[in-house]
């Protein structure tokens, strides 16, 4: 059966990117010679003309996690608790990188995940920056190509009748964003919709000619086990961060801050103890209403 989804997920996926970002997406692979599959480039970068001073953000796709890491405690927290996230620097532009085996992409973009964190970003515009070989490239791009059926499929019976696909992305996106703990602002759900609304309205237009998958029969059950999850994980990958990623405190501060709008200064002790530093900032960010 022929796609209409498939052409436009791939058109936009090999778009114009910035030079910049390319170079650092090779840059990236090549630090991983014996497992890189593929680099994608995703989220609000995407839209910047000047990378400068900005974090940009890459998923990096491996063959396995044993490849990637060798026989380390990094490839069984990845394996356990997909992705890992590191930091990464090349010819002045910083960036973080999430790794995720081929497997755990493909099945992480699909109906069969247990939570939202990668279909719900690979729904929106990225870029296919790196492959290895052709048949990276085409497995990246089913992966993608899956996301945004996903989205819809679960969003379907939750929308209340409404028979507009751009009215059905932003109750999908909306659900999303209950089923993470966010540090964006009410309403940015909606814009990410509203910043290209006839976007949205091709590809979801694409994706119900297609076909979506079957809906979840008890949609509200799903999407409460997603958020009840999905705010687990937040909080175990903010842990496990705190090992993987050096400077992840000032990471997750200057996020918050840029997001929400707020002015979280860490001090010296979280530094020092990054992971109890962390878990301190919960309480007062959601107090203030800087997570949900």
């Amino acid at each position: 059966m022929s796609s209409q989804l498939l052409p436009l997920v791939t058109a936009e996926l090999t778009a114009p990117a910035d030079p910049r970002a390319a170079a650092m997406a090779g840059a990236l692979a090549a630090q991983y010679p014996q497992a890189a599959r593929a680099v994608l480039f995703y989220g609000s970068c995407l839209r910047e003309a000047n990378l400068d001073g900005l974090m940009l953000d890459f998923y990096l796709i491996v063959s396995d996690y044993g490849a990637a890491y060798g026989n380390s405690w990094l490839a069984r927290a990845n394996a356990a608790i997909p992705p890992n996230v590191f930091p990464f620097a090349h010819q002045g532009l910083i960036a973080k990188y999430a790794v995720l085996s081929e497997a755990d992409f493909a099945r992480l973009t699909s109906t069969a995940a247990d939570n939202v964190s990668v279909w719900a970003r690979f729904a929106q515009p990225s870029r296919l920056l790196w492959a290895a070989d052709d048949l990276a490239w085409q497995r990246a791009i089913a992966a993608v190509a899956s996301a945004t059926p996903t989205l819809l499929s679960l969003a379907r019976p939750m929308a209340e009748g409404e028979g507009d696909v751009v009215a059905l992305w932003r109750t999908g996106f909306t659900l999303t964003y209950d089923a993470e703990l966010r540090a964006e602002r009410t309403g940015r759900s909606l814009s990410i919709v509203d910043a290209d609304p006839d976007r949205y309205r091709r590809f979801g237009q694409a994706a119900l000619a297609d076909g979506l998958p079957p809906s979840p029969t008890n949609a509200l059950g799903r999407w409460r086990a997603l958020q009840r999850r999905g705010k687990w994980l937040s909080v175990v990958r903010l842990a496990k961060a705190s090992f993987t990623y050096a400077g992840g405190i000032d990471y997750l501060a200057w996020k918050i801050n840029r997001h929400a709008g707020t002015a979280i200064t860490i001090k010296p002790w979280q530094r020092r103890w990054p992971l109890l530093g962390a878990i301190t900032l919960l309480p007062r960010l959601f107090l203030g209403g800087a997570i949900r």
